[in-house]
């Protein structure tokens, strides 16, 4: 039975001051149940009904790269006196996650100058309907001090670090030299497919199926999350500001088509803007094509202020953070082929081929101004290649012409960008030889390049550019000004064989020429300063060589991803010392961390120069105690095994004399006795005549 309800016979306004606060308070409705993937969009343009259609379809695709919009999920109101919509609108999502993200990416997004949208979800806006009248104070939250990123830096060793990828464990160590590396950090299933360092070493970036993920500080603790499925490539920024990765999967742009390639802001996690990308043809898909990736795709400028791309006859670049294109137009430049960024200054630099009666011309132009600062006319090319000196002093064209209709000759058009009016040498290389790469010394004035002789001899050729300060330093030691070298000069040609790559230090001077990928493994250790071989070494089947950032030490390695045998590293001096040998079972990856450039000045670098053999003779009483202690170290644990292999003898043998009367009643007899007797030696001499001489004696 229910329980009975009194009948009140209240008047009016006795029912009117009962207080029903209480159950209001105790059954208040949620407001927010069922609307958590309906979002608000306000400052929408006002229209009426001949342009409501077009108006929902740019927002529907400017949303749709977002989420996926329910059906019949766009509701625009509309004013029913003036006839236009009032400036707002409702959008409803598939999921409450995506219209969270619609919030967060959509938001000041802008349509035209005026129109600036505004986004809510809609729980927030019944939320801030009901606020309350009465100020209170939030509560404070405890302050938790965020870890130092650069803290690694600041290792009392001054030692660097390295990553290593081996079957599913993703491990980084500090380096010790020749001894044992100390494990710093290993997680298994870190990443899914291979591990990179952002450009200064703050980020060790791992990737996911469901994106990217950047880990730093002491613990390793994630630092942002880039949520864009099956990326296969990315690209830092050099300044770590952004990131731009690629996947083969595709997702709806703002313009309805898949795009495949994402810009992101580090610190912000948040989608910059995204771009599609030219997909192989159907045809190419039946026949087994595949997507080949001009990676980097997107260029970045020297201070992450500009990001550019190159499309067919213009090259666009866009003005971060906000990812517009610069003046809102591009770049026109008809048959544009390659370009790159000058490594120091807001210049781009390309090239176009001939046309009818106009030559091919490498252009430099300035950036944002547009305005020309050098070009150069070229005559008969098939191709050419750009390549900067990483200072941002030199630009080297390799110029590939015909001499005949199946032979090419290669010239170089050295560009001086810091001199007057930026004058080029030309150097002219052997039209035997056929040019393979062109390689700069960081920060020098020095390139090598490997050319090949009738596609048998590999030849290594030196060359150096005379500079304006090696004139001076010359003339102030007496020099006529005909012995100061002018241009470029070759210094050496050397046989390379079995070399295809040429690695040089970060610090320049010193570089590794190697076999890699296919060829035997040969290295070669050379000092460029001298032209002097200072050692020779293998490491067969080596697929990678890898520098360390203070330019002391080189890794090789095999990869699993190449070859399933042998795989591994080995360590070496820049002399080419061998320090240790590694065989590491499904070893994948070795990268050295890198580090950020020095914040000291060029006087306090010099004043380290100068006075380097006293900070020489501090390091080495410290690598002399070093090395003692882990001496120290190996004979005491020596004699700890030594010590524990003495008292297991003893041990055994006590157990041994113990039984001694349960093997005679087993055996029958004392079994020792039987061995002690004395044994009957035969000792047997065998001569053979191993050689034998006649000498006369007068």
């Amino acid at each position: 039975m229910g329980q009975q309800v009194p009948d009140l016979d209240l008047t009016e306004e006795e029912l009117q001051e009962l207080d029903f606060s209480d159950i209001e308070q105790q059954y208040a409705p949620d407001f927010s149940f069922g609307f958590d993937n309906v979002i608000v969009v306000d400052n929408v343009p006002k229209v009426g009904e001949a342009k409501k259609e077009k108006l929902l379809n740019v927002i529907r695709k400017i949303f749709s790269n977002i989420g996926r919009i329910k059906e019949n999920g766009l509701h625009m109101p509309m004013d029913s006196i003036t006839g236009e919509s009032k400036g707002y609108m409702f959008i409803e999502f598939e999921t409450a996650e995506q219209a969270a993200l619609a919030v967060k990416q959509a938001h000041g997004f802008k349509m035209d100058k005026v129109h600036v949208l505004e986004v809510n979800k809609f729980d927030d806006v019944e939320r801030y309907a009901h606020v309350e009248e009465e100020y209170r104070e939030p509560e404070e939250t405890e302050f938790k001090e965020k870890e130092h990123l650069k803290s690694w830096l600041g290792d009392a060793k001054a030692r660097d670090q390295w990553v290593m990828l081996k079957g599913d464990d993703v491990s980084i160590y500090w380096n010790n030299k020749a001894e044992q590396p100390d494990l710093e950090h290993t997680r298994q299933n870190w990443s899914e497919t291979y591990v990179a360092w952002s450009p200064k070493g703050t980020y060790l970036a791992t990737f996911h199926k469901q994106g990217i993920a950047l880990w730093g500080g002491p613990s390793w603790t994630q630092m942002a999350r880039f949520p864009h499925p099956n990326v296969k490539l990315i690209d830092f920024s050099p300044n770590e500001k952004y990131i731009t990765t690629w996947s083969h999967e595709g997702f709806r742009g703002p313009d309805g088509e898949l795009h495949h390639v994402a810009i992101w802001d580090i610190i912000t996690s948040r989608m910059l803007r995204s771009f599609p990308v030219a997909t192989p043809s159907s045809q190419d898909a039946k026949s087994g094509g595949t997507m080949k990736i001009d990676w980097p795709m997107f260029k970045w400028s020297f201070d992450d202020k500009y990001v550019a791309r190159m499309f067919p006859d213009m090259i666009s670049v866009y003005e971060t953070p906000g990812m517009g294109l610069l003046d809102k137009k591009s770049f026109k430049i008809k048959d544009v082929k390659s370009f790159e960024w000058s490594p120091s200054d807001h210049i781009l630099s390309y090239w176009t081929p001939e046309s009818g009666n106009i030559p091919a011309r490498v252009t430099l132009q300035r950036v944002p101004g547009r305005e020309i600062v050098r070009t150069k006319n070229l005559f008969n090319v098939i191709d050419c290649k750009l390549y900067w000196q990483n200072g941002g002093d030199y630009m080297l064209v390799r110029v590939d012409r015909a001499k005949t209709k199946k032979q090419t000759v290669t010239n170089f058009e050295i560009f001086r960008c810091r001199e007057k009016d930026i004058p080029v040498d030309v150097v002219e290389v052997d039209s035997v030889l056929e040019v393979n790469n062109v390689y700069w010394e960081p920060h020098g004035t020095r390139f090598v390049v490997l050319a090949q002789e009738n596609a048998q001899k590999t030849f290594c050729l030196w060359y150096s550019l005379g500079t304006a300060k090696d004139a001076a330093a010359k003339a102030k030691k007496g020099a006529a000004p005909s012995a100061v070298p002018q241009g470029v000069k070759l210094l050496k040609s050397t046989d390379a064989k079995g070399i295809n790559q040429v690695f040089w230090s970060p610090k320049g001077r010193f570089l590794v020429l190697a076999g890699v990928r296919g060829f035997q493994g040969d290295i070669q250790f050379w000092d460029s300063e001298e032209l002097m071989l200072m050692n020779t070494g293998e490491h067969y089947m080596c697929t990678d060589v890898e520098w360390d950032p203070t330019g002391r030490y080189v890794t090789t390695s095999v990869s699993w991803w190449r070859f399933q045998t042998d795989t591994g590293f080995m360590m070496w001096t820049f002399t080419g010392q061998m320090l240790t040998k590694q065989n590491v079972p499904v070893f994948k990856q070795l990268l050295w961390r890198p580090r950020p450039p020095t914040l000291l000045s060029e006087e306090e670098q010099t004043r380290i120069r100068k006075n380097l053999k006293e900070y020489s003779k501090q390091f080495e009483e410290e690598d002399t105690a070093q090395t003692k202690a882990v001496s120290r170290e190996v004979v005491a644990r020596r004699l700890k095994l030594w010590r524990e292999w003495n008292e297991y003898v003893a041990r055994v043998r006590g157990d041994y004399e113990a039984d001694a009367d349960e093997r005679v009643n087993v055996w029958g007899f004392d079994i020792d006795a039987v061995n002690n007797d004395e044994a009957e030696g035969i000792e047997e001499w065998v001569e053979e005549v191993i050689e034998e001489t006649e000498e006369i004696v007068d």
